[in-house]
This record gives C-alpha cells, sequence and structure tokens, in this order.
C-alpha cells in the first residue's frame, strides 16, 4: 500500500485565457494534517475539485489512496466538505444527515447512531439542552449549520477528509470545535487535507503545508522545517506602557533593524544584517523600554505566507475565488 494519500504531479487546469493551477505536484503522507494555503484566488478550490474528480485537469496525473482519482469506489472513501455550504434548509437536521449517510451506504441503527454520536460530540444534541437534530436547518446559525455539514462529511469514517476553507466565517468556540475533530482524525490515522488563508489555524493543526499563489506552488514541506529554513533573525518584543520617542529611534535605527511588525505593545523584529541581538536589547534598556519580551523566534506561518506571496497580492486577492 502506498504511503502517500495524494500523489499528484504537474497538474494544471485553465478557463479560457485564465491558468487556475499551473503544473502543480503534491504528495501527501497517510495519517497527517495537511494545509494548502494562499490568498482567495490562489487555486487551492480548483485543486481541491481536481483531487476529487469534480473537474478534470487539462495536464498532469492524480492518485488518491493509491488509486486513479476517477476511480468510482473513491467517493466511499472520502469526505468532502465544500466551500460552498450547501444543506436542505426546510429539513430537519436528522433527515439530512440521514440522507447524506444513506448516500454513503449507511442505513439503519448504525447510522441512527452515528448521528447521535455526532451530534452530542459537536454540541448539537446534550443531556439537558436543545436538541438541534430536531430543528430544520434554517433555524440554525451560520455557525450550526457548519458543524452540520461537517458531520455529513464524517459520517462514514472516511480514511481522507478534505475541507475547503472550514474556519471560515466561525466564531471562536464552532471553529475550536472543528479544530478538535481534525486533532482526534490524525490520531486515529486518518488524513486530513484542508484549505485556508488563516495561517494560525495551519500553524497549530497541519504537520506539512503547501503555499499557491497564482495557481503555483511557491512553498512546501514540513511546517518545522519551513520555518527552520527561514532561520531566527526574528526577535519578538514585548513592551509595557507607552513607548517613548527615544525608544522608537532605537526601532529605527537600521544598522539594528531593518523591519518591524508593529502591533503597538507587541512586536516582531528583524534583525538587520550582522545585527547583534543583545545590543539591540542594550539600546532599548538604555532607552528606557520596560521589557516584558525579548525572544529569538523561527518566523511564524504568516510572516512566511506574506515573504512568499507578497502583502499586496494577499490583499489583492481577498476579493476572488480559490
Amino acid at each position: 500500500m502506498t504511503t502517500l494519500a495524494i500523489d499528484a504531479a504537474g497538474v494544471a487546469k485553465r478557463y479560457a485565457h485564465h491558468v487556475a493551477v499551473r503544473t502543480l505536484s503534491l504528495a501527501v503522507p497517510r495519517g497527517t494534517v495537511y494545509g494548502l494555503l494562499g490568498p482567495n484566488g490562489a487555486g487551492k478550490t480548483t485543486t481541491i475539485r481536481m483531487l476529487l474528480n469534480i473537474i478534470a485537469p487539462d495536464e498532469g496525473r492524480i492518485a488518491v489512496l493509491g488509486v486513479p482519482h476517477d476511480t468510482p469506489a473513491l467517493v466511499n472513501r472520502i469526505g468532502y466538505l465544500p466551500e460552498e455550504r450547501g444543506l436542505y434548509r426546510k429539513m430537519e437536521v436528522r433527515r439530512v444527515l440521514r440522507f447524506l449517510g444513506e448516500l454513503k451506504g449507511l442505513g439503519g441503527k448504525d447510522l441512527d447512531a452515528r448521528i447521535d454520536h455526532w451530534l452530542e460530540r459537536l454540541a448539537l444534541r446534550g443531556s439537558g439542552g436543545q436538541d438541534w437534530g430536531t430543528a430544520k436547518v434554517d433555524e440554525l446559525s451560520r455557525g450550526m449549520q457548519q458543524k452540520v455539514q461537517f458531520i455529513g462529511a464524517l459520517l462514514h469514517d472516511p480514511e481522507l477528509v478534505i475541507l475547503d476553507e472550514p474556519f471560515s466565517g466561525l466564531d471562536p468556540i464552532n471553529a475550536q470545535a472543528l479544530k478538535d475533530t481534525v486533532v482526534d482524525l490524525r490520531q486515529r490515522g486518518r488524513t486530513v487535507i484542508f484549505s485556508t488563508h488563516i495561517m494560525d489555524n495551519a500553524e497549530r493543526l497541519c504537520d506539512a503545508v503547501c503555499i499557491i499563489a497564482s495557481g503555483e506552488k511557491v512553498l512546501d514541506g514540513q511546517v518545522a522545517a519551513v520555518r527552520e529554513a527561514r532561520g531566527t533573525r526574528l526577535v519578538a518584543l514585548g513592551l509595557e506602557g507607552a513607548r517613548t520617542t527615544a525608544v522608537d529611534a532605537v526601532l529605527r535605527n537600521p544598522q539594528l533593524v531593518q523591519r518591524i511588525d508593529d502591533s503597538h505593545r507587541f512586536l516582531e523584529l528583524e534583525l538587520a544584517p550582522g545585527a547583534d541581538p543583545q545590543a539591540l536589547l542594550h539600546a532599548l534598556v538604555a532607552a528606557g523600554a520596560v521589557i516584558e519580551r525579548f525572544e529569538r523566534v523561527r518566523p511564524s506561518l504568516h510572516r512566511i505566507f506574506l515573504e512568499k506571496v507578497g502583502a499586496t497580492h494577499v490583499e489583492a486577492g481577498m476579493s476572488g475565488h480559490g
């Protein structure tokens, strides 16, 4: 059995004069959480749809779970949460989930037990509270509806779970419920692939990532290795109280600091080439800074993402589609 859940080589997709995905190759090991990262319009959703054989690539080859991606039997081995949510809004939640389960060959008491398990697991059914399983879909909040569709993708216990922008629009509580489930799926040996432009989620959850921009892969690899390769020229700085003119002058000194990501009290500094972090620390103290944190750090995925894709490209892409 192949060790790869996804093995794609030279995949491309074009629409008229627009290249949505350009010669993309992916190798996703089984039993991992893998992130497809990129701004809106980067090609993430197109890539996912090709992996799922919803649309056909113009070039390249794709193998999923060791077989060609257009193998009919794959449909029952994969769970998919699309970016465009779609539920029968006037149906009761349990009826919707039963319908989705039956599409995957489930039925009877086994299906009912699975529905009960997931409704309780994702706080849609409790011993003392509302049983949202008896509610109609349009009576649920957006976050609850998203959890219902998420359950529909997991009822048949798939080997591979593909989630397209699963955290988009979720409040922190519902987002945490999905994150906990992703962690549990990985611990059970399942493979999870999700697309996102929220770097914090990717950094916390993913074993490996692929950054896509304008349909092309610009970076991929294990998260730890990707961060390690960027070195330790970054300093995480936390300041107490208002910054003085003297402190600002130190931070603007080009011999010490090359770049600042300024969040007022908390800053990420990139040291100037050859600069000594101890010299920066001493200069800040001499300028009267009250320091809560001064630590050499690896760059975050967010910082790497901006460097590889470009802040201008990210902002321009936020109005597009994946």
